[in-house]
């Protein structure tokens, strides 16, 4: 499961405290390496290591088996449309060229997490943040940091597609005048759709009908799977999109989501776009969070 940069500081509500006691080296060196993002040279070109582009093989090797059947159709026509290099990470350039003559957009190069004003004036302008690194083989199933995976097969396909790029473009310019309350509310829209949304009529009867367009559940192998799976004791709860009832649903982002939010189709986005979001925002907030479905973790 992943997440982007938008989530930055809802990661660290819901991540529990940070530990300020002192460790020793033994223990430091236990710890997990920070990821480093990759430079873009004058060319606009990003040079990775023979490890790094197997590992994007490898990935989009195993998503290629199990996207086919998952994800919506209007991801596949974009990720066609991307035509993506199997053996090595692509250029951003050659993704740029795409996106602005499908729907106008472009990437931006950023570090794994960046602010929310950031983000948000970035998806204004329509530019959309890619961190250029790709996770380790260790985290091949799982990773909470936005990598370039994440951002190149889980979002940039479907930007292709006029409701999805309409739908960030509009949430940029909402985050930017929201306050920081009205952002972490915010942040959980985009949670449930841009991340980690299905379309489809919701509802065990409609299950065979229902894909997957959220790019947090399309660059997860594991959650690829969950997503949509039919045995009894790992399936997911599906809820029909409600925009009040996403603004007050809360989340965690270290593990694979025990709900999730169905829009009919893919142009849904457009009629969220066209509603008073703000003022949904506003109510959410006075109703406050629903009772969390996860467990709580251990501060």
């Amino acid at each position: 499961m992943e997440c982007t940069a938008s989530n930055i500081q809802i990661r660290n509500t819901n991540s529990g405290k940070t530990n300020s006691t002192k460790t020793s080296s033994d223990q430091i060196n236990n710890e997990k390496q920070p990821y480093i993002s990759h430079q873009i040279d004058v060319n606009g070109h990003i040079d990775y290591s023979d490890d790094e582009h197997a590992i994007w093989q490898t990935l989009l090797e195993g998503q290629a088996k199990q996207i086919p059947n998952r994800a919506c159709s209007e991801y596949l026509i974009g990720l066609d449309k991307l035509n993506l290099p199997t053996t090595q990470i692509p250029q951003l350039y050659d993704i740029d060229a795409v996106l602005q003559d499908a729907t106008g957009w472009q990437t931006a190069a950023v570090p794994a997490l960046i602010s929310f004003g950031k983000f948000f004036k970035l998806l204004a302008n329509k530019r959309f943040p890619v961190a250029t690194f790709i996770r380790r083989s260790e985290d091949i199933n799982y990773i909470e940091e936005p990598d370039i995976f994440h951002e190149i097969v889980g979002h940039c396909p479907l930007l292709t597609h006029p409701a999805f790029a309409a739908f960030n473009e509009t949430y940029g310019k909402l985050g930017l005048n929201a306050s920081k309350e009205e952002r972490m509310c915010l942040a959980r829209l985009y949670w449930f759709t841009i991340e980690f949304g299905l379309v489809g009529q919701s509802g065990d009867q409609r299950k065979a009908s229902r894909r997957i367009y959220g790019g947090g559940i399309l660059s997860s192998p594991s959650e690829t799977i969950y997503a949509l799976s039919d045995e009894p004791q790992h399936q997911p709860e599906c809820r029909e999109f409600d925009l009040l009832d996403v603004l007050r649903t809360p989340y965690r982002i270290d593990q694979i989501q025990p709900i999730y939010y169905a829009i009919d189709h893919l142009d849904t986005l457009f009629d969220i776009v066209d509603s008073d979001i703000m003022s949904m925002v506003k109510k959410a907030l006075s109703l406050g969070l629903f009772e969390p479905t996860y467990p709580t973790k251990n501060a």
